[in-house]
């Protein structure tokens, strides 16, 4: 069961959180967010990660791991999920990044 509901797609909007969005890192990837009217997350791999087989999986993975905590987000946000550059990509790292990274931005609910 996949949620659309919540995907990031304009460009317009990617290149604002780009500019004026607040950031936040972790060893597997970079998250940027800004706060809007509703929740809406994107995901940017680009090419310097591989062909097109490799950053698709690594948005598979990206994905999978937002599906867990997607329903633990407080407030209304527009989240961009920028991995970095690794030879190896792990569902468990990316979900592991993410936790800590949205309890350290505050972005979590008390459910976690």
């Amino acid at each position: 069961m996949i949620i659309l509901d919540y995907r990031l797609k304009r460009n317009s909007d990617f290149e604002k959180i780009f500019s004026v969005g607040k950031r936040s890192f972790s060893k597997s990837m970079t998250v940027l967010y800004m706060p809007s009217k509703d929740l809406k997350i994107g995901y940017s791999v680009s090419k310097k990660h591989g062909n097109a087989v490799t950053r698709n999986r690594i948005k598979r993975l990206l994905r999978a791991a937002v599906r867990q905590e997607v329903g633990k987000i407080v407030g209304n946000y527009h989240i961009v999920l920028v991995p970095k550059k690794r030879e190896e990509y792990s569902y468990n790292v990316f979900l592991s990044d993410l936790k800590n990274i949205l309890a350290r931005e505050n972005l979590l609910g008390d459910n976690k």
